[in-house]
């Protein structure tokens, strides 16, 4: 029997999520439950990534101080002042240990024009005006030309972007690997419930050796 949710090998993409300053740093209202314990994750995650070339991608939010492009969830706040994921601040950068080099910076116009940014060799940023990284973005469009099947998610704030993420990934058939080490804000119940639904749950270790074992097996083949 075919297994079509099953990850495939030598097809997949890393997705980091929201792995942004304002969501990690002590006093910023949208400092996520847990962000910090699973930044280093991230970090090994995105290392083993490069290691291993395979194309990353940061999906980012960021907002226009007169709240123009915010979701109404947030909208109100931000008009009558909240200052989160302003572009050209700290808080809306990448934080430091997931970027390819210490001088990367987000180049907010050319995103919320609705633009891919280039950060290194396989690397890219993508602005998503809501939630989910696949609404209203060219990651669709990106993954497809890169031959993308399978997309391994981590980040911050799953029970809202990273869920919509997950979601959004599956509506448009790609296999989706969560890593719930290095997701914040998820609980077990949300964890599981994914798993009924066809998205295989790596670890860290499990998905950088997975990675690994993938490399190998493309140049056994070649």
């Amino acid at each position: 029997m075919v297994d079509y949710t099953a990850p495939e090998r030598g097809h997949t993409a890393l997705l980091t999520v929201n792995a942004q300053c304002d969501f990690v740093a002590s006093g910023s209202p949208l400092r996520a439950c847990g962000a910090s314990a699973v930044v280093p994750v991230i970090e090994r995650l995105v290392k083993g990534a490069r290691a291993q070339k395979v194309p990353i991608i940061h999906a980012v939010r960021l907002y226009r101080p007169d709240g123009t492009n915010v979701d109404c969830f947030r909208r109100q706040a931000v008009e009558e002042g909240l200052r989160v994921l302003m572009p050209g601040t700290h808080g809306a950068e990448l934080v430091k240990e997931v970027k390819p080099g210490s001088d990367v910076r987000l180049e907010a116009s050319h995103l919320i024009a609705g633009n891919l940014q280039e950060l290194g060799s396989n690397e890219w940023a993508v602005y998503k005006p809501r939630w989910g990284a696949f609404h209203g973005t060219k990651l669709d469009a990106l993954l497809n030309s890169l031959g993308v099947t399978t997309v391994i998610v981590c980040g911050f704030n799953f029970s809202t972007s990273g869920r919509a993420t997950v979601y959004e990934a599956g509506a448009r058939d790609f296999r989706i690997v969560l890593v719930p080490d290095a997701v914040s804000g998820a609980s077990e119940q949300a964890i599981a419930e994914l798993g009924r639904i066809g998205v295989y749950l790596m670890t860290a270790d499990n998905c950088l050796g997975w990675l690994r074992n993938a490399k190998a097996s493309e140049t056994a083949v070649a």
